[in-house]
């Protein structure tokens, strides 16, 4: 399994990167104000801890007297509920954020992701858009809502401290001042290399979840061909690169936090060696003593936490930078102002001025290449195909065959030329106009979680039971319903799992058929059924695709011999057209095509010991 090369995100600070989450946070600014509005007062409290202690001691232990314990004693109690009640209200007000921070991301990009086009899927891999709407959404919203706030917490405590040390006694609040610098040099050193190694294990976290996605969606295959141990292999290799990574940043965590310890002790051991004889001289009083002491102690555990959130802060950069190329990622197929004014977007559409297809369509003088492809994969195609033709498309793989109907579609564009519907390039109307008037039955068919009844209505979610299970009944679909144990109401497990292919083909036609499309595309919609299921579907084929304009490209050629107009794809051109016997008769491409695919079934039925 080739691994995807993701980009990397190693820029350093930038406010405008930063910038771009504004109109994310914008809305919950009032939950902002206030967390940061009780942080001050909890910094404030923080600080003001050691001077009760300070206040208790020279006043109540040294004097050897209860004498105003009881105001104190009140004061103190009141100072921690309003502690207290600061900390519920802050935490309420930073969840706030974090949860709606978090949606809001998740929907602008699940929304975006709607409005991409095709491309961007042929080159994405599903492991990675989930990283970025999952991982990456939840660290941003979890920085922005707890990081930010703490951030300002210590460095509104940090600088507190140190004003409060120097008018205490400035000798004191030197030598733990002169500490200071070191611990942040030291702590900027381990926090730039755990960083480093941090932004290594979600890049690996992203490879992993790309590949298990992969191995879990194509688990079918893996088991069929055997390859479990190449990918149990391919599995623990990226696991365990992951793992050393994260061992790497886990043992410098594990040299750094004693580190900062053995800091903090000789900070405090200087304190109390200095401050001791300061107080046995008379210098300075002991609840001073105290209040330096507990500072000594405490105050490398804000720095530390500045530091780290500095570098964490940094190191989120990267997963707004993810989280934006996704946003600003642009569709290669997108309405003019004209037409979504007219007809409306993808999300609100304006039906009322939606024109019916007929169903003539023209291909003119089109060519086409992939937006990642440097080869034209068709080459001055013309194609008129009258309202009600039923055109089947046929060729050897790579011959183009699909890139038609993607083109049809609108799932891509023209590189040059253009496509009329009804007289009209298809450019000048929306997406969602011609999306909601072609019927699609893929080759391989997609079902939705969710009952046999809700996968057929989505054809037409305004559609009652009734038009669902007629639907169902024109293309025999109701004799799958019928085998489950709860009818229509039986649910198909996830992307239709409890059901067979053909099982599945028969419910995405009836999802099409319900829609009553002006034109159908069947994308090698027989090509993976057994022989029973496809008398089903040829049968309602017949008399469902009359009247309608329909494409439908098979492998089995067999399927197509009563189609108005064959094409004859190869390298992006139409080789040979005409009906079935007048294609015969020329014997060219689509004869040989035809008498080899014959010879090849043939082989087949007698070794199965069938006799054609």
């Amino acid at each position: 399994m080739a691994a995807y090369e993701e980009q990397e995100y190693n820029k350093p600070f930038s406010f405008q990167i930063w910038g771009k989450m504004i109109p994310f946070f914008r809305p919950y600014r009032r939950y902002f104000i206030i967390t940061m509005g009780l942080n001050v007062f909890l910094a404030a409290v923080d600080v003001l801890t050691p001077l009760f202690q300070s206040y208790a001691i020279d006043h109540f232990i040294m004097e050897d007297t209860l004498d105003g314990l009881q105001p104190f004693a009140a004061a103190y109690i009141l100072m921690i509920v309003a502690q207290a009640a600061s900390v519920y209200f802050s935490v309420h007000a930073a969840t706030t954020i974090e949860m709606n921070v978090g949606r809001d991301l998740k929907w602008a990009q699940f929304q975006h992701l709607q409005a991409l086009s095709f491309s961007y899927y042929n080159t994405t891999p599903v492991g990675y858009i989930h990283a970025r709407v999952m991982s990456d959404t939840l660290r941003i919203a979890t920085m922005v809502a707890w990081g930010l706030v703490d951030m300002f917490w210590a460095l509104l405590y940090v600088a507190s401290v140190f004003v409060i040390m120097f008018l205490l006694d400035v000798g004191l609040a030197l030598i733990i001042l002169t500490i200071v610098p070191g611990i942040a040099l030291i702590t900027v050193y381990f926090q730039n290399r755990m960083l480093r190694w941090n932004r290594r294990v979600r890049k690996l976290n992203s490879q992993i979840t790309s590949s298990y996605n992969e191995g879990i969606t194509g688990v079918k295959t893996s088991k069929s061909m055997g390859i479990e141990p190449d990918n149990d292999k391919a599995f623990f290799e990226q696991t365990a690169r992951m793992h050393q990574a994260a061992s790497r940043s886990a043992r410098l965590n594990a040299i750094y936090i004693p580190v900062i310890l053995l800091f903090s002790s000789v900070a405090s051991a200087i304190v109390l060696a200095r401050g001791g004889r300061m107080v046995r001289e008379q210098l300075m009083q002991l609840g001073t003593l105290s209040v330096f002491i507990s500072y000594a102690v405490i105050i490398f555990e804000p720095v530390q936490q500045l530091a780290r959130l500095l570098s964490e802060l940094i190191s989120c950069q990267a997963n707004i930078e993810r989280v934006m190329d996704l946003l600003e990622q642009k569709p290669n197929v997108v309405d003019s102002d004209a037409v979504i004014a007219r007809y409306g977007d993808s999300f609100t559409a304006r039906k009322e001025n939606w024109e019916r297809i007929r169903g003539d369509i023209v291909f003119e003088d089109v060519s086409f290449k992939y937006p990642d492809g440097k080869e034209y994969v068709l080459e001055h195609f013309n194609l008129h195909v009258p309202a009600g033709m039923n055109v089947a498309i046929v060729g050897e793989t790579g011959a183009g065959k699909s890139t038609l109907v993607n083109l049809l579609g609108r799932f891509f564009e023209p590189t040059e030329g253009r496509i009329l519907i009804d007289g009209v390039d298809y450019r000048q109307r929306s997406q969602l106009w011609l999306h909601s008037q072609i019927g699609y039955v893929l080759q391989t068919p997609h079902l939705f979680s969710g009952t046999v009844r809700e996968n057929i209505r989505y054809g037409r979610l305004d559609a009652t039971d009734r038009e669902v299970e007629e639907a169902a009944r024109q293309v025999s679909a109701d004799v799958v319903a019928g085998k489950l144990e709860n009818g229509y109401e039986s649910n198909v497990g996830e992307s239709g799992s409890r059901l067979s292919v053909g099982e599945k083909q028969l419910i995405s036609f009836a999802r099409a058929i319900l829609a009553d499309p002006a034109v159908f595309v069947l994308d090698e919609a027989t090509s993976s059924i057994d022989t029973q299921t496809e008398q089903l579907i040829q049968k309602a084929i017949g008399h469902l695709l009359k009247g309608h304009t329909s494409f439908v490209i098979a492998h089995r050629l067999s399927t197509i011999r009563q189609s108005d107009l064959i094409l004859v794809v190869r390298d992006g051109k139409i080789m040979e057209q005409g009906s079935h016997a007048e294609l015969l008769a020329r014997g060219g491409y689509y004869y040989d095509l035809y008498s080899r695919q014959f010879e090849e079934e043939s082989a087949i039925g007698v070794f199965a010991g069938i006799h054609p």
